[in-house]
């Protein structure tokens, strides 16, 4: 869709967001609703499996404890963002210790590995692939998505996939989608919200909290 025809619905979602949020994302109740428990997360994260803390981890080949870090930082949120099905399914993946040392190292690979973005992140999605499954399956977007999300907000963005094609579809944003994770998708993904980076540059939008808050705000039914 052509940036003139895209333009009232980009600036109908814009009035939908500063309708709940009128000062954008320095208003108060943005804070305490979307951006503060997410801030807080990643803080967190930062506390238990920082880079230092999860390298050293990892040499002394504490894997379970990684895992279980992981888990908790998201669990302890105060509005998780996986369904209790993928934190079950998560839980018991990590189990095993082949499982943890899967997770553990494919994780730090995504998150501070050397080589280039896409390569990756894809060896991470094949990476959850090979994770133990009992029952439900745990190759799932927002399960992909989900910690290199509170690690890095600065980089990488949160995927709920039915909320988030409900929101391109209103922003006029052609989403590419398929339910197998995989980096065209994300790609994809991290141009939606680079093109409301750009759309909403006015409001001073600091990271991918915000503007996956902004996302959120035009699919979600709790708007």
């Amino acid at each position: 869709m052509d940036q003139p025809t895209r333009l009232p619905l980009v600036q109908r979602c814009r009035r939908k967001f500063l309708g709940y949020f009128p000062d954008g994302f320095r208003d108060a109740d943005y804070a305490a609703l979307e951006r503060g428990y997410k801030v807080e997360t990643h803080e967190r994260w930062n506390e238990v499996l920082g880079r230092s803390q999860f390298r050293r981890l990892l040499a002394d080949g504490r894997y379970p404890e990684i895992a279980a870090r992981a888990v908790r930082v998201e669990q302890r949120s105060r509005h998780s963002m996986i369904f209790s099905f993928e934190k079950m399914a998560l839980r018991d993946a990590v189990k095993s210790p082949a499982g943890a040392r899967t997770f553990a190292l494919g994780l730090f690979e995504l998150l501070h590995g050397r080589g280039p973005l896409p390569r990756r992140f894809d060896a991470w999605v094949r990476a959850v692939a090979r994770l133990p499954r009992r029952q439900t399956r745990v190759l799932t977007w927002p399960l992909v998505t989900v910690f290199a999300f509170i690690a890095q907000p600065e980089t990488h963005i949160f995927f709920k996939p039915m909320v988030t094609r409900r929101a391109a579809r209103a922003y006029g944003f052609e989403l590419a989608y398929s339910p197998r994770p995989s980096w065209e998708v994300y790609a994809s993904l991290l141009g939606f919200a680079e093109q409301v980076r750009r759309d909403t540059r006015d409001l001073g939008p600091r990271d991918m909290i915000d503007l996956q808050s902004f996302i959120w705000v035009q699919g979600s039914d709790e708007y």
